[in-house]
């Protein structure tokens, strides 16, 4: 009679696959829900054009649309992520990362401090899902320009 050996690494290795399957399934079927059309993002504060110090708060607005923490919600909520001198637009169908280009408010925040030097800035918001994944359509609004005093 032959023995037919297992292979540990390679079962470990096909389990590992269908999990990430599974992770890439859920990620598609959440991302396919599409976001409403009248969904706004915007920033409250500071005001597209203004000079601010150098340390100052930016509020966070959205409309039509509800806010969760990461990991949380529905396909009608969603987290804000700050994009900061960030050029063009992010990648939309995967998690925006997190750089000093890119803050996740993953906590569901609505506003932060920021200390950025002196200077123009580019300030604009994305809202990302549960996964933090950028809706479809994105919701995002419109970039603003600020001056840090000296």
């Amino acid at each position: 009679m032959r023995t037919v050996r297992k292979c540990p690494s390679l079962t470990c290795a096909l389990l590992g696959l269908l999990f990430c399957a599974a992770n890439l399934v859920q990620a598609a079927e959440f991302r396919s829900q599409p976001a409403p059309k009248d969904a706004e993002a915007y920033i409250i504060s500071p005001a597209d054009g203004e000079t601010v110090p150098e340390n100052f708060t930016v509020q966070f607005g959205l409309r039509n649309f509800g806010i969760a923490p990461a990991g949380e919600g529905n396909e009608k909520t969603g987290h804000h992520h700050l994009l900061i001198d960030f050029e063009g637009i992010p990648a939309l169908d995967t998690p925006l990362p997190a750089t000093d280009n890119i803050r996740h408010f993953g906590g569901g925040q609505t506003e932060t401090t920021l200390s950025l030097s002196p200077g123009k800035h580019t300030l604009q918001l994305v809202l990302g899902d549960k996964l933090h994944i950028p809706h479809n359509p994105p919701i995002m609004s419109k970039k603003i320009t600020i001056t840090v005093k000296e």
